[in-house]
């Protein structure tokens, strides 16, 4: 009885890890599945104050797979290019872009955020790009709130992803990766506009994402990317001279404004453990892949493969791990956990001012399922590898942001 009582409690656990992550089976996210993809347009997913002093509805469109059946699927949400002066949520690569992955069986949708500034100057650009992260936050947690209560959209929660194009890539670094007021430059004025979070809408969820797609995009440091952060897909080129590919000024008119691209935030994900993927565009100039031409074609297909081959297998793993508030979010709290990758240890540390109180913990694999169990008794602990196998794992306690852990 107590044998057959183990063997049903590991089938329920095994149940339970399978149906948290998201079933990629018969090419579902990797073919395009579905004809014909139906978008839902001008729904409105909050509002907030503009630059003016006014308030502003936030709009986006929605894609979903025509005649999907699936409950629960995974959700890209894209931000559109044009230097947080211009650009819309119908410019055609939006449409295109989001026309492809809904055929793949994603939900996606293009958002419009608030846009313009004045003085045209360093000071105001960094607002305006402050905004849009918080716009694209207010997204996030939208498909959390719908997910929660009328499922219109059948959106997984734990699996929401956000990208954006130059601008757009600017915004969706910014939800990933910077969750922490220190890391925001004094000159910003943040608590002013609203904190990370912002208030743009939908408060009371999570806007923690599954992962970050950056295409020619750029940030501020890329000290923002830290252990146990969302992985990184980037796609830019080397001979952009309007975002840099690696270290430069952004905003030809505007006093010096110096950011950090693809060339220098990948290197970084890879050095603190962030799984990531760089497509490197050699020789292109900015968002080659929004042009109409033959070689933009090219670098569209070269994009949009590059996305699909780096979202799916995250598909097969643990989803985001949620807080329930929208100011809760600890990913600033992540312990750090190196050498990455390791070969024998990893020593987990929590960060310095940090209350640390021992907690059970686990550790999962790529496919969620519970290979340790172990009590985390100090705030800096060696975890032995004791016969696990190479590859990632997460790291999950009840008090403690999940951190990924890596072994070679």
């Amino acid at each position: 009885m107590k044998k057959l009582l183990l063997v049903l409690l590991a089938w329920l656990g095994l149940q339970v890890a399978a149906s948290a992550q998201i079933d990629t089976t018969g090419g579902r996210y990797y073919q395009p599945l579905f004809s014909n993809v139906t978008v839902t347009s001008g729904v409105v997913y909050g509002s907030a104050i503009n630059f003016l002093g006014a308030v502003q509805p936030l709009a986006m469109d929605i894609y979903q797979p025509t005649g999907d059946t699936v409950s629960r699927r995974p959700v890209i949400i894209f931000a559109h290019q044009g230097g947080f002066v211009t650009g819309s949520r119908t410019d055609a690569y939006m449409v295109k872009v989001c026309t492809q992955f809904a055929r793949l069986g994603y939900v996606t949708a293009s958002i419009d955020y608030r846009l313009l500034f004045l003085p045209f100057d360093t000071v105001n650009i960094a607002k305006a790009s402050i905004r849009g992260m918080q716009d694209m936050r207010a997204a996030v947690r939208f498909f959390r709130q719908d997910a929660a209560t009328t499922r219109l959209y059948r959106a997984n929660p734990r699996y929401i992803v956000v990208g954006g194009s130059s601008a757009g890539g600017f915004c969706a670094l910014q939800v990933g990766y910077l969750d922490k007021a220190s890391e925001v430059p004094g000159y910003v004025g943040l608590a002013s506009l609203g904190g990370i979070e912002g208030q743009s809408g939908n408060p009371g969820y999570s806007s923690a994402v599954l992962a970050v797609l950056n295409l020619s995009g750029a940030t501020e440091s890329t000290s923002y990317i830290e252990p146990g952060n969302p992985p990184l897909c980037s796609v830019h080129g080397t001979a952009d001279n309007v975002v840099p590919y690696f270290k430069g000024r952004v905003g030809s008119s505007l006093p010096p404004k110096y950011v950090v691209g693809s060339g220098l935030l990948n290197p970084r994900a890879t050095a603190v453990g962030v799984p990531n993927t760089l497509r490197t565009l050699r020789g292109a100039g900015h968002i080659p892949f929004e042009s109409t031409s033959a070689n933009g074609l090219a670098y569209a297909d070269t994009t949009f493969r590059t996305i699909r081959d780096f979202l799916r297998p995250l598909l097969r793993q643990p989803g985001t791990v949620l807080s329930t508030a929208s100011g809760s979010r600890s990913a600033g709290q992540a312990p750090s956990a190196y050498p990455v990758p390791a070969s024998n240890e990893i020593r987990l540390a929590v960060p310095r001012g940090t209350v640390f109180r021992p907690q059970e913990v686990e550790l999962l694999d790529a496919t969620g399922r519970v290979v340790r169990r172990f009590r985390w008794e100090e705030a800096n602990q060696l975890l032995l590898r004791e016969g696990l196998k190479a590859g990632t794992y997460l790291l999950r306690g009840e008090q403690l942001p999940t951190v990924r852990l890596l072994f070679e």
